[in-house]
C-alpha cells in the first residue's frame, strides 16, 4: 500500500514541477503517474548499470557525476512516455534535483512513529 502512495506522491511532485519549470510538459495526472512509475523502474534497473559503467567518472568528480546520471534517467523517461516532454539536459538536471527534494519532503510525511 505504501508503494502506491509513494507513486502517487511522486506523480503529484511531477505535476507541481511541470507547472514550475518551463521546459517540462506533462499531459495530465494519469501521465504523471506513468512518469512516476517509469522513473521508478529506470532507477531500479538502469541506474545501477549506469553507475557501474561510469564509476571512474563518479570517483573523479567525487560523486557529482550522479547528478548527470539522474538527468539521463529523466531524459530517458521523457523519451519513453508520450505526454511527458523534457526540453533539454539542464532542464532535466534541475528537474531531477527538485524532484529529489520534493520526494524527500513528501516521503518524510509518511514516516510512522514506532512505539517501543
Amino acid at each position: 500500500m505504501k508503494i502506491f502512495l509513494k507513486l502517487l506522491l511522486t506523480a503529484v511532485a511531477v505535476i507541481l514541477l511541470s507547472s514550475l519549470l518551463p521546459g517540462i510538459k506533462v499531459g495530465n495526472f494519469g501521465t504523471a503517474v506513468i512518469v512516476a512509475a517509469v522513473i521508478s523502474l529506470l532507477n531500479m534497473f538502469v541506474r545501477p548499470l549506469l553507475i557501474f559503467f561510469t564509476l571512474p567518472a563518479t570517483i573523479v568528480t567525487l560523486g557529482l557525476f550522479l547528478f548527470v546520471i539522474n538527468a539521463i534517467i529523466i531524459l530517458l523517461a521523457g523519451n519513453l512516455v508520450t505526454g511527458f516532454n523534457v526540453s533539454g539536459f539542464f532542464t532535466a538536471l534541475l528537474f531531477s534535483v527538485l524532484l529529489s527534494v520534493f520526494r524527500s519532503f513528501l516521503f518524510s510525511l509518511l514516516k510512522e512513529e514506532k512505539n517501543t
